[in-house]
């Protein structure tokens, strides 16, 4: 098998000259890929004592569901604006270019448990301190972040300071 970062496809000028976007559907469409994906990501969690997955919509689920499963944990899902149809607690963030909502079921996170948060990507760490917030909200404490890939040039992990943050693949820039 080869090593992950050779399953991300890297496409230069996307969406704009100067950015290279690590595309994640490469790592998708290829079995041994997505395996390896699943199996890095997970091991960041060994010997972890937590109660929840949370992962938001939607490359989150992608990720965090087969891991909770394996791990034998709940998987609550982070949803876009109007999409839980249950009593919800919801967030508006800042994006780069203007803002997002997201949104949890109320009842999904009980007080005092312990979170992990999973994702395919940390950029500018907006969408995860929003969940977080979400989390915390509810009464549970996050206690971990673990991420495929990471652009440490967008300095999301300022963001998170204070939480324990992982990614499997860090790249440099942007």
């Amino acid at each position: 098998m080869k090593p992950i970062e050779e399953y991300v496809r890297s496409i230069p000028d996307f969406p704009e000259p100067g950015i290279i976007f690590r595309d994640v559907t490469s790592v998708l469409q290829d079995a041994e890929g997505l395996h390896l994906a699943i199996d890095l990501m997970q091991e960041k969690l060994k010997d972890m004592e937590f109660d929840v997955i949370v992962g938001p919509e939607s490359r989150g689920f992608i990720f965090g569901v087969p891991i909770a499963y394996n791990l034998r944990k709940p998987f609550i899902p982070i949803r876009k604006k109007g999409k839980l149809p249950c009593e919800t607690a919801s967030i508006t963030y800042e994006l780069e270019y203007g803002t997002a909502e997201i949104e949890i079921h109320k009842d999904a996170i009980k007080k005092g448990q312990r979170v992990v948060i999973v994702d395919d990507l940390m950029a500018t760490g907006g969408t995860n301190e929003a969940i977080i917030k979400l989390v915390e909200g509810l009464g549970g404490e996050v206690i971990k972040c673990v991420f495929l890939m990471e652009l440490a040039g967008l300095e999301g992990r300022r963001r998170l300071t204070g939480y324990d943050v992982e990614s499997v693949i860090i790249y440099p820039g942007k």
